[in-house]
């Protein structure tokens, strides 16, 4: 599928109530097949029409609802990009000069809601009460607020719904069932392409079929039933479609956006949810009937049936320096492997312990090892940064290739332990160097617009396409008076200031050469004090 059709194949789905004059509910979804006008997008905007809404929100594994469960006061329209002009890929205008056709609108039906029931127990399992995860929903806004509430519920998060419209018209673009792939073959830090439309029942001309590209940063639950990218999403594009990305004309649909938004215990982690299309046609084929007329629109083509992947993967992160977890208690975050028995993190995630627990994760599997803490800067050091010595060795890790550059601009990717790093693994999030500061031709700073959460402190900053190791990660940026996270401005600690001094430490076993980080000149405590507040991860 090319890029062109990715974004025939967004709309937007209009849900109301006959003979109300409140603003209809919006949001994005995918036109899965064009022929019969087949649409799938979430399933929360129709919870307020539900009749029974303790089977839609119990803690009962309900795979499905009707269109008879719902009241018959439901009216669904759904709007769609104009045509294209087939040869130069621009809106037609009728007559000539005049302004360029509007998006088409028209009536749709509900065929069914569908539970997730793969998503929504991964989403149990690792999205935890005690972290006080929360997802996107207009609180601001007092007709949702009861969505707003129920958006952070699994219960609602784990509904889709399959509409038809009919008819929707055909072009080069856009024949037959939508190119889509199992989740169960996505690797962490796959390239990813995210469409929907934003706002969309504020302005339609200006935001259907809006574009961003980012990677896969984590994957959990049944074939990954649940993902995580950094692909930009804004409020409405919920319903909209995540497509991997594996060349210009091979871009493939393997989920469906649940939230653009995630908080967790009020901190913005910067990251979409979003959930396996491949889980979704499974789920609607196990509670439709076997005549079911639609029933090529879930297959892969060739496919009698759908069958579970049972193939483990293994991370992208696998060609990156090996990340691992850190525990000091209290405190907890990221670790850099930089020797076969040395580990680099922040001091603050030590916090002052003589011994702290590290976690490996590799290939599906965790080992647990302990570690000796060697040295931490003092708490007046510009540089946040402790050496921890492994007791035991840890087979197959990755040790990084320090970087002897540092070009503005480039393509960086951050792994660490943030997102769902704690129970799934390390996290990927991918940017760009923003920013390196340099003092008398040395760097002390680096910045980049990853998405960096609690948690990614003592992470890799690695230059995406060698692997090679370019910082440690510090922290992020907080607005205290505002009290706001900006997970895309963070700080991040260069290798040229600690990469000698490892090797150094690797010839003579003298740790008390790192003391020198404590005595970092002036200009470079005055460079790290406009971070402002003690780090926030």
């Amino acid at each position: 599928m090319e890029l062109q059709e990715v974004e025939r194949r967004c709309c937007v789905i209009k849900v109301s109530r006959a003979s109300s004059e409140k603003k209809p509910v919006s949001c994005s979804g995918v036109i899965v097949h064009h022929q019969t006008g087949t649409v799938i997008c979430t399933g929360l905007p129709f919870s307020r029409f539900v009749a029974d809404k303790e089977r839609f929100s119990s803690a009962g594994e309900s795979s499905f609802l009707p269109p008879r469960s719902l009241t018959d006061k439901l009216r669904i329209r759904v709007s769609f990009s104009p045509q294209r002009d087939e040869d130069t890929g621009r809106d037609q205008l009728t007559p000539a000069r005049s302004k360029p056709t509007r998006q088409r609108e028209v009536p749709a039906r509900l065929l069914l809601l569908v539970n997730c029931l793969e998503f929504r127990r991964a989403f149990r399992a690792v999205f935890q009460d005690a972290d006080r995860w929360r997802f996107h929903g207009d609180e601001e806004d007092e007709e949702k607020e009861e969505d707003a509430e129920l958006m952070r519920d699994a219960h609602l998060l784990s509904w889709f719904a399959v509409l038809q419209t009919g008819e929707v018209g055909s072009s080069p673009y856009s024949a037959g069932s939508v190119p889509w792939q199992s989740s169960s073959s996505l690797l962490k830090g796959s390239p990813v392409l995210a469409c929907g439309s934003p706002f969309g029942s504020l302005c339609l001309d200006l935001f259907i079929s809006t574009l961003s590209r980012g990677i896969v940063s984590n994957l959990a639950g049944e074939d990954n039933a649940v993902i995580l990218t950094d692909a930009r999403c804004l409020p409405g594009t919920e319903g909209g479609g995540l497509f991997s990305v594996e060349g210009a004309d091979d871009v493939r649909l393997v989920g469906l956006i649940v939230s653009p938004f995630g908080w967790k215990a009020n901190e913005w982690i910067g990251l979409s949810l979003v959930c396996s299309v491949h889980s979704i046609f499974r789920n609607i084929i196990s509670c439709t009937s076997a005549e079911d007329p639609l029933r090529d629109v879930w297959l892969l083509p060739g496919e009698s049936d759908l069958h579970m992947s049972t193939t483990a993967h293994e991370s992208k992160a696998g060609r990156y320096p090996t990340v691992c977890f850190v525990d000091s208690g209290e405190f907890w975050g990221s670790g850099v492997v930089v020797s076969p028995h040395l580990v680099l993190t922040c001091r603050h995630v030590v916090n002052g312990k003589s011994t702290v627990n590290l976690k490996f994760h590799h290939r599906g599997r965790v080992r647990n090892v302990v570690g000796g803490v060697l040295f931490s800067t003092k708490a007046s050091s510009p540089y946040d940064l402790a050496l921890v010595e492994l007791r035991d060795s840890v087979p197959e890790t990755a040790v990084p290739r320090m970087a002897h550059s540092f070009i503005p601009g480039e393509s960086v990717v951050v792994v660490g332990y943030g997102g769902l790093g704690q129970r799934c693994g390390p996290s990927l999030t991918g940017g760009v160097l923003s920013k390196a500061i340099s003092l008398k031709s040395q760097p002390v700073m680096l910045q980049t617009t990853c998405a960096v959460q609690a948690g990614a402190s003592g992470g890799a900053v690695v230059r995406k396409h060698s692997g090679e190791l370019l910082g440690i990660v510090s922290s992020n940026t907080r607005d205290l008076a505002a009290k706001v996270t900006y997970p895309h401005l963070n700080f991040s600690i260069p290798v040229t200031v600690f990469q000698r001094l490892v090797k150094r430490f690797q010839q003579t076993k003298d740790v008390n050469m790192f003391r020198m980080l404590d005595t970092a000149e002036k200009e470079v405590r005055r460079v790290w004090r406009l971070q402002g507040a003690p780090s926030k991860l």
